[in-house]
């Protein structure tokens, strides 16, 4: 095996973790991707250009680069929108790889979308299909409050199409698995269970009040969300549950504030997200708008920082395939209280490593909060258990399994199943007139700025207005 596609046609994997479609799947493609390259595979990750002026190729590091693949407006674009765009999507990747002279000899797609694209590329280049899902639809729809926040049906059909051509579909958890094959009808044969990953080197503890000190905030117990601003994520339960503890004695929490780490602090309010304009209002209702403060979407980088500043990382989730934050915040020390829901059950080993509370329910929440921010004991006892479990979850053993199972396609039981999606769907290349060729190298945005869709702030991270603090 020498190269490999990998898709990710929604979000960029440099973008800021917390954004409108950027979350735990960013943080995965980068750090496979730059982990193969150092483990000498070539990699191309594909990815629609958001921006005309940011370079169409940004190099992630050995071996690896990120290509920005012009389809559709060059601008965010919703993720129901864009499937209209994926024809054309797909024949620039086939258009840069007959360009530049590269052929690839597997195709690792992300989300329903790029398997999408995947689907078509497998058939064209007769190679095998790698997929991973991230969230299923079908979940969602299970989980979520219904309406407008119910998943199309054409992303249920599309998972199903990719159920059938994929040759191999990753699941992070044996729970995710499960739902695949009673769901989606997936064969368990072709559904391999391999866990999310942690920066070993990136999270580690950092000294409570030297992180305090580098965010700005003093003597209040924080707690911290981490992730999209999304009805599914639960943070109005989690918001329910810290104005349940403001209403306690104050040795029972009642000066507990929260930050959230998501979201875009530079919208002007109509612009804002549905879910975040509720949040807002739900702040202002319960009066807590001196204990809960949104900082907008923060470089990984940083992130160590508010996980050791802060007293516990709380996933308040109604669906949640994994939990990558989980593992970054155990990575640095950091408790972690979750829903039991979803991948979450995996990744936390209840009264062990983190504790489990069931979703939607504010009082529970609230319950598990004050255990770990009230008992020292209790605390120091899930810290350490959780060290010694997130060891066991470096990115390189991660990709190195990844790797065993691409070499196991690749060696032949790719072959398979040579279809891709049926012919109805047909799609022609675009007219090479007019095309933008790619260079041969330089790009514009440092990898360790993590800026190829937009710029990240370099100074010292702040709320757009933050709780007081005393």
């Amino acid at each position: 095996m020498k190269r490999v596609a990998v898709l990710s046609v929604h979000s960029c994997p440099l973008a800021a973790l917390g954004g409108k479609e950027t979350g735990g799947m960013n943080v995965y493609v980068r750090e496979i991707s730059r982990q193969m390259g150092r483990l000498g595979i070539g990699v191309d990750v594909f990815t629609r250009s958001q921006n005309p002026h940011i370079s169409p190729i940004v190099f992630l590091g050995q071996n690896a680069r990120v290509v920005h693949i012009k389809a559709g407006p060059e601008e965010p674009v919703a993720k129901h929108k864009l499937l209209q765009y994926m024809p054309a999507f797909t024949s620039e990747v086939v258009r840069f790889a007959r360009n530049s002279g590269t052929s690839y000899d597997l195709i690792h797609s992300h989300y329903w979308l790029s398997g999408w694209v995947g689907g078509r590329l497998k058939k064209l280049w007769s190679v095998p299909l790698v997929h991973m899902f991230h969230t299923l639809g079908v979940l969602k729809n299970t989980a979520g409050k219904g309406g407008k926040e119910m998943e199309p049906p054409n992303r249920l059909r599309v998972e199903k199409e990719i159920g059938e051509y994929a040759d191999c579909i990753v699941a992070p958890s044996p729970w995710e698995k499960k739902q695949m094959v009673l769901l989606n009808g997936i064969p368990a044969s072709r559904v391999k269970v391999i866990p999310c990953g942690v920066d070993l080197q990136l999270f580690r503890p950092i000294p409570s009040s030297r992180a305090m000190k580098f965010l700005g905030i003093t003597r209040r117990n924080f707690i911290l969300y981490v992730g999209r601003i999304d009805a599914i994520k639960g943070i109005d339960v989690l918001i329910r549950a810290v104005h349940r503890l403001t209403c306690r004695p104050e040795g029972e929490k009642g000066d507990l504030g929260l930050i959230v780490v998501g979201g875009e602090l530079d919208e002007d309010a109509p612009r804002e997200s549905r879910e975040m304009q509720s949040l807002r209002v739900l702040v202002q209702e319960l009066k807590l708008q001196d204990r809960v403060a949104f900082w907008g979407s923060q470089r990984q980088d940083l992130l160590p920082y508010f996980y050791s500043a802060t007293q516990a990382l709380v996933l308040p989730s109604r669906y949640e395939s994994f939990g990558m934050v989980a593992l970054e915040a155990m990575a640095c020390g950091t408790p972690v209280i979750a829903s039991r829901v979803g991948g979450l059950k995996y990744t936390i080993e209840n009264g062990r490593t983190g504790l489990l509370v069931p979703e939607d329910n504010p009082a529970l929440l609230a319950d598990g909060i004050c255990r770990v921010v009230e008992c020292p004991g209790v605390r120091k006892k899930l810290v350490r258990a959780a060290l010694a479990k997130v060891r066991r979850f470096g990115w390189p053993e991660i990709a190195r399994e990844v790797l065993s199972a691409y070499r196991a396609l690749t060696g032949g039981l790719g072959q398979r199943k040579p279809k891709g999606p049926g012919s109805r769907e047909r799609w022609l290349p675009v007219d090479k007139q007019g095309f933008r060729p790619f260079p041969s190298g330089g790009f514009s945005s440092s990898p360790g700025e993590l800026g190829c869709c937009w710029q990240a702030p370099v100074s010292r991270p702040r709320p757009a207005a933050g709780p007081g603090n005393p």
